[in-house]
Order: structure tokens, then C-alpha cells, then sequence
């Protein structure tokens, strides 16, 4: 666990004092937690780009320590780097469970889907003390509110129970995030997130539960992982996934400069031709934030991407759409002050 997938942590936009941490111990800097005194959970989204208005994210920053995330920028607003604070500097929302139960108790409350992770992994690693993610999922559960989830940690399975019983319900979703095949890329790329063996794992013990599980094909790096779209398609499918989507990076600042330099350290031979490759989706830029644009991106490697997906997708069973989620079993507690039992 000692690795990190940038040792970089460059000035805070926001902050007029930056502090250099000295050469050689960012590495072994443990992780720090903060509390969170946010005094809502859901955060409301108005983009057309995303299936859903609401999203529960129990974490802010990530120690999975992904070098592309898009998410990394938000922890700017923090007071914090989108560097290797983003990593190691992790904000926890304790009371995430008590502050959902009261926002679905509420009768302004529209019993709809909320997503679990629109910004940061929910099942990062220090969720196996914490136990956030599936004491929120303990309340979906409860109120029959209809969840997807979106990760890329094989620590999913561990709340399959809850999620199998939401997904009879038509009430439940996850959507596996699997960047690339490759052990040593992903070793390199996502140091802390699950070994991509594992994810596949996961999506097949998720299946056997009764949990419909897409895979997301995300990010999809151009000129590194765009080839591997039919390989990641193919073993997912024989693990169980029923459908399949896909991004494509885009590299937001600071993120531009992290993930080059990361390029240049890990991959210098390719640095050029990978960076090179996603300007050509992206009109000559590393990022779009345009909607409509960022999730695929524009020009004709953009489309030969998208034209790859769409093949392979459809070779393998996995071009339908995942089943609706359904939110007509939603209840609250009795008047009584009871709870109602799941079924």
C-alpha cells in the first residue's frame, strides 16, 4: 500500500500559502483523515451527461489514488492539493447515514435513484473500518430507495446481501469501473484500487447475488488503453456483466499536468503519442467540459473509439441498456415510530 499515483502535489488555486513537503516523504506520508460537519449528503446534479439528479459521496479525496481522476480538482475547494493531498488528506462523513435517513424521512423527499460515488470511490479502502458506505446502504435498504453504485473496489461483494435484496426489488444497481487489463498499468495508474482480476471477481459474485452489473469502460485513455476496449468487454461479459459503458479521459488542470508527468515517468517512450492522441479528441486540448463533449469526446479518433465500443459491445451481449431502476416500493417508517423490515 505504500504507493501513490502521483508524488506531485502542485499550489492550491485557491490558497495564496503553499507548503512543499521535502523530497523523498511524500511517499511515505500515511493517509490522514478529516471529519466532515456538512450538514446535507445528497448533492443535486443539473448535467445532462449523467442518468441521475442525486449523488451520496461518504469520502472526499480518494486513497485509491487514481492519477487521471476527474475528482481530483473538486479538492481544491477543501484547501487542499489535487496532488497527493487528494490522496493521503481523505474527508469522512460520518454521519452520512443519520443525514440520509432524515433527508428520505422527509416529505419533500421524491423517492427517485441516487447514485452512490458521483465524485470520489464510495468503497475506497479505509471503508473496510469505517463502514459508511454500507451503513448508508443499510438505510436505502430500509426506505426501498432505488441505489446505483458506481466503484472500482472488489469490496463491493461485502454488502452484496443488501444490494441483492434492493436489486429484487428492481432497486439496485453497480456499474465496475475496469480502466485496463493490464496488472502492471493498473498497478502504475490506480495503485490502490483492486488488481482488475479482482473486479471481474466481483462482478461475477455480484451476478450470482441477483445484482445487475454494467461495466464501465472508464476512463478510456487514447493512445494507452483504447486498444484493450474489446478484451475489457469480453471477460466482463463472461463474468456476468449486462451491459457495458464507457468515457473517454479528459484532463482538467492541475490533472493535465499530474497525469503528464506521470507519463514521463512511468511511460516515457509513449508520453508524447499518448498526449498527442488525446488532443485529437479533444480539438487540441487535454479537456472539454462542454456537455455533450466530455463523456466522448469529438474528431475521427474520437469516433473510431466510439466505433470500437459499439462493435465489441454488441459482440458480447453487452449494447442494451441495464434494467430501470424502479422506486415504486419506496416506504417510510411507520407513523408509530416503528421500522418497517425490508420485506
Amino acid at each position: 500500500m505504500g504507493r501513490r499515483g502521483t508524488e506531485a502535489n502542485p499550489p492550491n488555486r485557491f490558497e495564496s500559502l503553499h507548503v512543499e513537503v521535502e523530497a523523498g516523504n511524500e511517499g511515505t506520508t500515511p493517509t490522514r483523515f478529516f471529519r466532515d460537519t456538512s450538514r446535507t449528503i445528497l448533492a443535486e446534479n443539473d448535467s445532462p451527461d449523467l442518468g441521475f439528479r442525486f449523488s451520496l459521496n461518504p469520502y472526499r479525496g480518494c486513497e485509491h489514488g487514481c492519477v487521471y481522476c476527474y475528482a481530483r480538482p473538486s479538492h481544491q475547494y477543501l484547501g487542499f492539493s489535487a496532488g497527493l493531498d487528494f490522496e493521503r488528506s481523505i474527508v469522512v462523513k460520518e454521519n452520512a447515514p443519520a443525514l440520509l435517513r432524515a433527508r428520505l424521512t422527509s416529505a419533500a423527499w421524491t423517492p427517485q435513484v441516487v447514485a452512490l460515488s458521483g465524485n470520489t470511490d464510495c468503497y475506497q479502502p479505509v471503508e473496510r473500518q469505517l463502514g459508511i458506505t454500507r451503513r448508508c446502504l443499510e438505510v436505502f435498504a430500509e426506505f426501498r430507495n432505488p441505489v446505483a453504485v458506481v466503484t472500482k473496489s472488489a469490496l463491493v461483494v461485502r454488502d452484496a446481501d443488501l444490494l441483492g435484496a434492493l436489486a429484487r426489488l428492481g432497486a439496485a444497481e453497480v456499474s465496475m469501473s475496469i480502466t485496463t487489463l493490464d496488472a502492471d498499468l493498473a498497478a502504475r495508474m490506480e495503485p490502490r484500487a483492486a488488481h482488475p482480476r479482482r473486479r471481474l471477481e466481483a462482478i461475477r459474485e455480484l451476478d450470482a447475488a441477483g445484482v445487475p452489473v454494467r461495466v464501465l469502460v472508464a476512463p478510456v485513455i487514447a493512445g494507452l488503453t483504447d486498444q484493450e476496449i474489446p478484451s475489457i468487454l469480453e471477460a466482463a461479459a463472461a463474468a456476468g456483466a449486462c451491459s457495458a459503458s464507457w468515457v473517454l479521459l479528459r484532463l482538467p488542470k492541475p490533472v493535465d499536468s499530474l497525469f503528464a508527468e506521470w507519463l514521463e515517468t512511468h511511460y516515457p517512450d509513449r508520453a508524447r503519442r499518448v498526449l498527442g492522441r488525446i488532443r485529437d479528441t479533444r480539438a487540441g486540448r487535454l479537456s472539454d467540459a462542454e456537455f455533450g463533449r466530455r463523456q466522448r469526446g469529438e474528431g475521427p479518433y474520437a469516433a473510431q473509439i466510439a466505433d470500437l465500443f459499439a462493435v465489441a459491445s454488441r459482440r458480447h451481449g453487452l449494447d442494451g441498456p441495464m434494467p430501470a431502476l424502479d422506486a415504486a416500493h419506496f416506504r417510510r417508517p411507520t407513523g408509530d415510530g416503528r421500522q418497517l423490515g425490508l420485506f
